[in-house]
């Protein structure tokens, strides 16, 4: 039998725009690979009248809703005596929860104040998972049939809880059937052109599914089905990932990888190659993606911002007479910023960048011209890229522009 989910994000700063909700994401993709069913999603303010009507309707229309935030030791966090009211149960105080939190504080050598003792008072009959994350128990209290599942608020708390220990318990009491899905991550192709090609796969394809989703000059493929195990739905995913990759499989630059960066990363790391950047209108962002993966430090050397004219000259030894012939935003200009990190860097692939990000004209050149230059033992090279396609956004082509200079160094690790 197909289960409902909502999900019920609490707080008043979410309403604000003060933080972004990326808590319902984490726990959409996991309702999703154990085949439970998500039609709503709700944020509400921390008011209790509002919350409970909130959880009413809720609890009335699904048979899953879950809660983030609100599980704090402040008076606004509200979200336990909301459900204990709504399912018609009492908060109890649970001493191995209260043990757990006074253990907390302790080995942090933290006075722990007298409010914080709210966070071991529970709903009476729910199933209670210990947070390895933080002071604020995770529960499930299951009632007529419906269940609430109440997770913390902050995500480096929240993630790590759903996936190690909500996850497991939803799948061994509500999944019926298992749920695979392979991302294949396209670069150089637009979603509508993605979807002209897979079109007829998209619409007669049923189990597995055929999706895209758009992101910043990338397109995701999900490819989702459903079995009753891993075997099976692989089984069944085996023939239309064929046919996609018959169709596009010049652009996928990876399957189950997130970023192009983490596919650079993989690539270098199996090669034993190391990437540098010489980075002018990305002002570092190349890099600062490349090091968010972690254990960059085996795969990334020394890398430069070098925006100005004069760092350009200085750090990468490029002669005065080329950028007064040329400019700064030039294929030359491109090609000697690369070599000449390579010089300075030693790296095995070095990559330039230059380009206007806007919101102005620069040197005669429109908004989101760019040229991407490639240093290696296979000589140097330079690809002009035009980024303002209806856009003209300053951060939009920025992040174009590395999206460029990542693949670039992708495309030459490939070459090795």
């Amino acid at each position: 039998m197909s289960l409902n989910a909502e999900i019920i994000c609490v707080g008043t700063e979410l309403l604000l725009g003060d933080v972004v909700d990326t808590n319902s994401v984490t726990i959409s993709r996991g309702l999703t690979q154990l085949g439970i069913n998500l039609f709503h999603r709700e944020t509400v303010g921390d008011n209790h009248d509002r919350l409970v009507r909130v959880l009413k309707s809720a609890i009335e229309r699904c048979d899953i809703v879950i809660t983030s935030g609100g599980l704090g030791a402040t008076c606004d966090d509200i979200t336990k005596e909301a459900v204990a009211e709504v399912m018609g149960v009492e908060l109890e105080l649970h001493e191995e929860s209260l043990e757990r939190i006074k253990d907390f504080f302790s080995r942090r050598n933290i006075t722990m104040t007298d409010n914080n003792v709210k966070q071991a008072f529970l709903p009476k009959g729910a199933v209670v998972f210990p947070n390895d994350y933080g002071t604020a128990p995770v529960t499930a209290l299951t009632k007529g049939g419906k269940t609430v599942i109440m997770l913390p608020g902050p995500p480096r708390e929240l993630c790590p809880m759903f996936e190690e220990k909500i996850m497991p318990y939803l799948k061994e009491n509500f999944s019926s059937s298992t749920i695979i899905s392979d991302s294949l991550m396209l670069y150089g192709i637009g979603e509508s052109a993605v979807e002209e090609k897979l079109c007829d796969l998209m619409r007669d394809y049923t189990n597995p599914t055929l999706a895209p989703y758009a992101k910043i000059g990338e397109v995701q493929l999900r490819i989702t089905a459903s079995g009753k195990d891993e075997e099976e739905c692989r089984r069944l995913i085996k023939p239309l990932k064929e046919k996609v990759f018959e169709r596009v499989g010049e652009y996928i630059y990876g399957v189950n990888v997130d970023s192009l960066e983490r596919a650079l990363n993989l690539d270098l790391r199996e090669k034993g190659l190391t990437v540098s950047f010489a980075e002018s209108c990305t002002g570092g962002l190349c890099a600062k993606r490349v090091i968010d993966i972690p254990g960059a430090s085996k795969v990334i050397g020394t890398s430069v911002v070098t925006y100005s004219r004069e760092s350009k000259m200085k750090l990468l030894q490029i002669d005065k007479n080329i950028i007064d012939t040329y400019g700064v935003i030039s294929k030359e200009c491109a090609f000697h910023m690369a070599k000449g990190l390579m010089a300075l860097s030693g790296a095995d692939i070095s990559v330039s960048v230059t380009g206007v990000a806007g919101p102005d004209t620069d040197e005669g050149k429109d908004v989101g011209t760019v040229f991407v230059g490639v240093a290696s033992k296979n000589g140097v090279r330079v690809k002009e890229f035009n980024f303002a396609r209806g856009r003209r956004e300053r951060e939009y082509i920025r992040a174009l522009a590395a999206n460029a200079a990542i693949n670039e160094a992708r495309l030459e690790a490939k070459d090795f």
